[in-house]
């Protein structure tokens, strides 16, 4: 892919940067520029270009905003104690927009293009990497979208990829705490043959309803069930979910239904490591609650992007709840683990981390 770079002639100013960089929060400032490049059926995927961020100009017609064709990513930069700059797996991000590309028939962006985007755009807005120490970083989003001005139910005939990135804070300020988690009996998020392993907006758009009861109950997330028995844990609404037994087996969910995440599946090569069993299998609502009142299940914890790991504590329901865990000891271990690998603070025996400039 060749990339063509126009510099931001107004970029942000350094002592402003200093500001956000010190309290970015999530998803609320913005780089200097944005990648783009297009694809339709004659030309391929063409005009890579790196650009000044700012608004894009839509027809009300764009096929996007009435069906719902798009995908996205979500992954991180992070600075090392020697100022370099790495991402976490970019291929296996890249390798999951392919097959969310897919399932929302879209062209496929070549996993190496998705990875010299990624590159491209951090290389060129490298100082907004926050500084090695605490949990800061660049978020990065690359999202594919359909860019037709059409109105008709088929695949666009022409798409827009881009990426864009955004300073962030620790997800945890103050220090880790447990989720408090509400378990939705109303509403699921995909069923069998579904979307519900893409990466799409729809799948967050459909848990907004059910993660603003949660909010309403006074939890922190929301756990949903499958569709066709209602009895088996998928993810919650942005997250997979771990369970440790007293003899050191972790159960996961399995996939089909629910989004591959990469956090997920390092969490389970890294448990490996530690000597852990780890079981993807359905793992009922019954059994979540079984385990806990026993003392068969010592901690749940539940991973993402964002969070990395995060122990869960209480679930609650309309009719009742389940106590928290006994223990952390394990979750705070994997968490710490793999933070220090992402950081460049320990040693990367799985080859992860992808050095960017």
């Amino acid at each position: 892919m060749q990339i063509s770079t126009t510099p931001n002639p107004a970029p942000v100013e350094e002592a402003r940067l200093a500001e956000i960089l010190a309290n970015p929060g999530f998803g609320i400032h913005f780089t200097d520029h944005m990648f783009t490049v297009e694809w339709t059926p004659d030309a391929g995927w063409h005009q890579a270009r790196i650009t000044p961020y700012g608004p894009l100009t839509l027809d009300p017609a764009t096929a996007v905003l009435h069906y719902a064709q798009e995908t996205f990513e979500g992954m991180k930069a992070y600075r090392h104690h020697d100022g370099s700059i790495w991402t976490f797996r970019p291929e296996e991000n890249a390798a999951r927009m392919v097959r969310s590309s897919h399932r929302l028939a879209f062209p496929e962006l070549p996993v190496e293009d998705f990875v010299a985007s990624v590159d491209a755009l951090v290389t060129t807005d490298q100082r907004w990497v926050p500084d090695s120490g605490g949990e800061k970083s660049l978020y990065i989003r690359p999202f594919m979208f359909a860019s037709e001005k059409f109105l008709g139910v088929r695949p666009a005939q022409h798409v827009t990829y881009m990426v864009i990135a955004s300073p962030a804070g620790a997800y945890f300020r103050g220090g880790v705490k447990p989720v408090t988690l509400w378990l939705t009996e109303e509403y699921t998020r995909a069923g069998r043959g579904g979307m519900g392993a893409a990466k799409t907006g729809g799948n967050y758009a459909s848990s907004l309803v059910a993660q603003q009861e949660a909010i309403d109950q006074g939890c922190d997330q929301v756990v949903f069930l499958d569709a066709q028995e209602g009895r088996y844990i998928e993810e919650l609404g942005g997250m997979n979910l771990y369970f440790v037994h007293a003899d050191g087996r972790i159960v996961t969910p399995e996939t089909g239904t629910i989004l591959e995440g990469i956090t997920r599946a390092s969490i389970i090569e890294l448990a490996g490591k530690l000597g852990h069993q780890v079981e993807e299998r359905k793992f009922s609502i019954d059994e979540w609650r079984s385990g806990v009142e026993s003392g068969d299940i010592v901690e749940i914890f539940a991973c993402g992007t964002a969070a990395v790991v995060t122990p869960v504590g209480t679930l609650k329901w309309a009719a009742g709840e389940a106590p928290a865990p006994a223990s952390t000891e394990l979750t705070m271990k994997l968490r710490q683990s793999l933070v220090d690998i992402q950081y460049g603070r320990a040693e990367d025996p799985f080859g992860w981390m992808h050095r960017v400039c």
